[in-house]
This record gives C-alpha cells, structure tokens and sequence, in this order.
C-alpha cells in the first residue's frame, strides 16, 4: 500500500470518528449540549489526525481537510440513528445538531490540516 493511496485516507477518517465519538457516545442524552459535548480529547484526536495525514501527503489538502471534517457530523449522526430507533421523536432538533457538528468539524479538521501543510512543505514527501 503507497502513502497516497484512499485506504490511509479512509484509516484517517475512521481513527477521527472513533476518537471524538467514544466520549460522545457515552453521554447520556439528555445531558449531551452541542458542541459542548465534543469539547475533549475527541477534537484534539480529529486536529492531529487531520494534521498528519496532511504531514505525511496521503491526499491533497481538500481532500484531507473535508474527509477529516466530515468524522464529527457522521459521529453525530450515528449516535441520532441510534437514539433515533430506541426513541423515535426525542430529537427534533437533528438538523441543528448536524449543523452545529459539521462546523466544529471544518474548524477543527482546517486547523489541523494548515498545520499539516506547514510540515509538508518543509518535507521533501510533498505528493504529486
């Protein structure tokens, strides 16, 4: 498997999923406030794979920045699915959560990956 090749892609992706949804998942409902309940080591795992998958030249910055961005609505969304099938009509405020995840996500995953790109330019592993 090469360095630019979509698996590390898709690696990275899950690694930000997992790490900001373990916490969040295990918050009871009623106590979970967006984007409070993100704030943790969660965002900083979604920041640091996004800056090393950046570092480390496994696709472009578009491309990593909107992947990476893109674990934090998908966490959301797993766990409304889920809230969703035991107790149908307990959110009706979905699309503002997704919202309000998918614009902590593009902050969070932009900081990380302009970071990454500051080390990729001084690296001689810049991809084609």
């Amino acid at each position: 498997m090469t360095r630019s090749s979509p698996a590390w892609l898709l690696i990275a992706f899950l690694i930000a999923f997992v790490g900001v949804g373990f916490r969040y998942w295990q918050i009871p409902y009623p106590q979970v406030s967006l984007p409070e309940s993100l704030y943790g080591p969660g965002l900083v795992a979604v920041g640091v794979v996004a800056m090393l998958a950046r570092a480390f030249g496994i696709a472009r910055f578009w491309k990593v920045w909107l992947s990476i961005a893109a674990s934090i609505p998908c966490a959301v969304l797993a766990r409304l699915l889920v809230e969703s099938s035991t107790h149908p009509g307990a959110n009706d405020l979905w699309p503002a959560d997704l919202a309000v995840a998918a614009g902590t996500g593009l902050a969070v995953a932009l900081a990380g990956t302009l970071l990454g790109s500051l080390f990729l330019l001084r690296s001689s592993r810049r991809p084609a």
